[in-house]
C-alpha cells in the first residue's frame, strides 16, 4: 500500500519568502538610513560646536591683546566741590503686577 505524499505548492512558497526577505531587506536598510542621518546630524553639531570654539577663543585673544582706550576724565559737574563723593541717584522698580492697595 502506497501513500500519496501531499502536493505542495512551491510557487507560493517561494514567492512568501522572496516577499518576507525583501520587507526585512527594507526595514534594515531604513533603519541604516535613519542611523545615516542621525550619525550625519551628530557630524554637522560637531564641526559647527568646533569651529564656534575656535572662533571664541580668537576673539578673546584678540580682545585681550588690544590696547585698552583710556578714560578721559569727566569735568565735575557746575555748581558742586570736585572733592565731594555725588550720591548716584536711585530708581525705585516696581513691577505692573505689584498693585498698591489705596487705604
Amino acid at each position: 500500500m502506497t501513500t500519496a505524499a501531499p502536493l505542495i505548492n512551491n510557487t507560493q512558497f517561494s514567492v512568501n519568502v522572496t516577499t518576507k526577505s525583501q520587507e526585512q531587506s527594507l526595514y534594515q536598510s531604513s533603519g541604516a538610513i535613519v542611523a545615516a542621518i542621525v550619525v550625519g546630524v551628530i557630524i554637522i553639531f560637531t564641526v559647527v560646536l568646533l569651529i564656534l570654539k575656535t572662533y571664541n577663543r580668537r576673539m578673546r585673544a584678540k580682545r585681550e591683546l588690544e590696547p585698552k582706550p583710556t578714560k578721559t576724565a569727566m569735568p565735575p559737574a557746575s555748581g558742586q566741590n570736585s572733592n565731594s563723593l555725588s550720591p548716584h541717584p536711585t530708581v525705585t522698580f516696581i513691577p505692573a503686577d505689584i498693585h498698591m492697595h489705596s487705604r
